[in-house]
């Protein structure tokens, strides 16, 4: 098995991806179990391999659609999913949501995960094999995770408690994730 090989599904650009998508699963597990910090360490992980997978396909010309819609999957659990579910259920426990906020705020968050979902599926309908663009248009899902770890730290230590006025928020960044905001790439 060679994993330089750009044909193989098992190349080192996907095991990284492949580490990041186990690493947000891992995550959610902690994450249920409130053990928030440990969820964010990994979430963090799970961050440094979306870069290094990128580097390594476009180092070793590694790029394939298979490998970008694998990138955008992960991302997807590691930078929509996983942060939604830290600061929902941080919420739950940090703000003692009542079942009726715990509802509304719920719907933001499922309305987040849609939004996050839809950038990428975007982004990858615009995104041609092995090309960088200048700046991303709307904010990238790794930069609305981070906005989301931002509110849930806000939260978490108490400057930011009222669970309405962090929902309005985290619609801002869904939003934001489809605007034509244009942001430099790295």
């Amino acid at each position: 098995m060679n994993v330089f090989d750009k044909n193989n599904r098992f190349n080192i650009a996907n095991i990284v991806t492949y580490l990041n998508v186990s690493l947000g699963v891992m995550a959610i597990f902690f994450i249920v179990k409130q053990d928030f910090f440990t969820a964010i360490i990994l979430a963090w992980i799970a961050g440094a391999c979306d870069i290094i997978d990128g580097k390594l396909a476009r180092k070793y010309n590694l790029s394939t659609e298979f490998g970008i819609q694998l990138d955008s999957f992960a991302d997807f659990l590691s930078f929509v999913v996983m942060p939604a579910f830290l600061l929902f259920y941080a919420l739950r426990v940090h703000s003692a949501l009542g079942e009726m906020e715990e509802f509304v705020v719920g719907l933001v968050f499922v309305w987040y995960i849609i939004s996050g979902l839809r950038r990428l599926i975007e982004f990858n309908l615009k995104a041609d094999v092995g090309e960088v663009t200048k700046h991303f248009e709307g904010v990238p899902t790794p930069l609305g995770a981070i906005l989301l770890w931002i509110l849930y730290l806000l939260n978490a230590y108490g400057v930011l408690t009222s669970a309405y006025v962090v929902a309005v928020l985290v619609m801002l960044i869904a939003w934001s994730l489809n605007s034509k905001i244009k942001i430099p790439h790295p």
